[in-house]
C-alpha cells in the first residue's frame, strides 16, 4: 500500500511552487510507527490467495516465482528479497524456474519515488541511494545470469521498462502476449546511462547496430515488434488471460523436451566462453562507472529529470528524439533557426 508523502525540496535552481506530494510505502510514511510493529516471517511457498509481492510454488518440475511490486518499481530491498528468491529457487530440484513478475508490469527498474524521498534525510542523498539500488538491480540480474541448473523463463504478463526490460533478457528466454508494451531504453531518465548488465545482454540478441538504434530512438515496442528484431523469443497468446492459460503447458514442455540437457549444458558452456571472453564483472564495472557520473558528476540532468517524472511535470517542448523535424536536415528541412524558434514558442505554450 501507498501514500503520498509530504512535500520534498526539489534540485537545486528548480521552482518548488506547485510540488505535490508523491506516494510513498505506508511504512515509510509512518516509520517510527511500523518500527514498533513485530516482523513476521513470510514463506515463499505458502497459499496464493495470501497477499505478498513474493511467492513461489513449483509444479511437474518447473518452479514459478511471481513478484508484483507496486506500478512495477523495485526498490533497493525488494531487489535484495528478489534476489535471495531466486537463489532458494535456483537450490530447488527443478529443471525450469519461470519469473513472472506482475499482472500489470514485470519491471521498471530503479524506485525513482524512493530515491526521491531520500533527497530529504539528513543522512542520506539521492545520489547515494541511486547508486545502493542499482547495485541491487545489478546483484538480482546477476543471479538470474548465472542459474546453471535450470533454464529460465520471463513470462511478460505485463508491461516492462528501463532496467525490468534488461531484468527480463537475463533470463534464458523471454515470452509475452501481444498486448505487452517494452521501454528497453535508459536516456529519457536526463540521459541515464543504465546497467543490469545491458551492455552484454542487448547486443547479444539484436547486435551491436541494433542496440545502438534501441537506446538512440527511445521508443516503444509492441511485443511483435520486439519479436521481429529478434529482442524477446515469443509473442504466445493475444491477450494476458490467453497467456496465463497457456503459459503452464508450454513451459511443462519445455521442461519435458527431449533435448532438454543438451540445451541446458550449451547454455553453460556458453557461458563459459563468454565469461572468458569478457568477465560479466568488467561489463557492470564499465556501466556502474558511467552511472555514478549521472548520480555524482557535474550534469544534474538526471537529478532534474528525477524529480519532474515524481512531479509528474510534463515537458517543456516535446523531446527532441521525438521531433526529428526539428533537427537541421530533418524531415521537414527545418534549421537550426527554425529549431530554436519552435523550442521558444513549445516553452511559451
Amino acid at each position: 500500500m501507498c501514500l503520498p508523502a509530504r512535500l520534498l525540496p526539489p534540485p537545486d535552481g528548480l521552482d518548488a511552487s506547485g510540488a505535490k506530494p508523491f506516494k510513498l510505502p505506508v511504512a515509510e510514511c509512518f516509520a517510527a510507527q511500523c518500527a514498533a510493529l513485530p516482523e513476521l516471517p513470510a514463506p515463499l511457498m505458502r497459499d496464493p490467495a495470501e497477499w505478498d509481492e513474493l511467492h513461489y510454488r513449483e509444479e511437474g518440475g518447473v518452479g514459478w516465482l511471481t513478484f508484483d511490486f507496486y506500478n512495477g518499481a523495485m526498490s533497493t530491498g525488494q531487489c535484495q528479497r528478489l534476489r535471495e528468491a531466486v537463489a532458494f529457487a535456483k537450490a530447488r530440484p527443478t529443471r525450469v524456474l519461470v519469473l513472472l513478475g506482475g499482472a500489470d508490469f514485470f519491471s521498471n527498474g530503479i524506485h525513482l519515488n524512493r530515491i526521491e524521498a531520500s533527497a530529504q534525510r539528513p543522512d542520506d542523498s539521492a545520489a547515494d541511494e541511486s547508486m545502493r539500488n542499482i547495485e541491487a538491480m545489478d546483484d538480482l540480474a546477476l543471479e538470474i545470469l548465472t542459474a546453471g541448473d535450470q533454464l529460465t523463463v520471463s513470462a511478460l504478463r505485463g508491461n516492462v521498462g528501463a532496467g525490468g526490460a534488461f531484468l527480463a533478457l537475463a533470463a534464458d528466454l523471454v515470452w509475452a502476449h501481444e498486448g505487452v508494451v517494452l521501454n528497453p531504453h535508459y536516456k529519457n531518465m536526463g540521459n541515464l546511462y543504465g546497467s543490469e548488465y545491458w551492455t552484454y545482454l542487448l547486443p547479444q540478441r539484436v547486435g551491436a547496430a541494433g542496440a545502438a538504434a534501441i537506446m538512440r530512438n527511445r521508443l516503444p515496442l509492441s511485443a511483435n515488434g520486439a519479436l521481429e528484431i529478434g529482442l524477446i523469443d515469443a509473442v504466445c497468446a493475444e491477450d494476458a488471460r490467453a497467456f496465463a492459460a497457456m503459459l503452464p503447458e508450454r513451459v511443462a514442455a519445455l521442461a519435458l523436451a527431449g533435448d532438454f540437457d543438451e540445451r541446458l549444458a550449451a547454455k553453460r558452456a556458453r557461458r563459459e566462453r563468454d565469461e572468458a571472453a569478457k568477465p560479466l564483472a568488467a561489463y557492470r564495472a564499465e556501466e556502474l562507472a558511467r552511472m555514478r557520473r549521472n548520480f555524482y558528476g557535474f550534469d544534474p540532468s538526471y537529478h532534474v529529470a528525477r524529480y519532474h517524472f515524481v512531479q509528474k511535470i510534463p515537458h517543456a517542448w516535446t523531446p527532441r528524439h521525438l521531433a526529428p523535424h526539428r533537427e537541421p536536415g530533418g524531415a521537414h528541412g527545418t534549421s537550426a533557426g527554425a529549431d530554436s524558434t519552435n523550442r521558444k514558442a513549445d516553452t511559451a505554450a
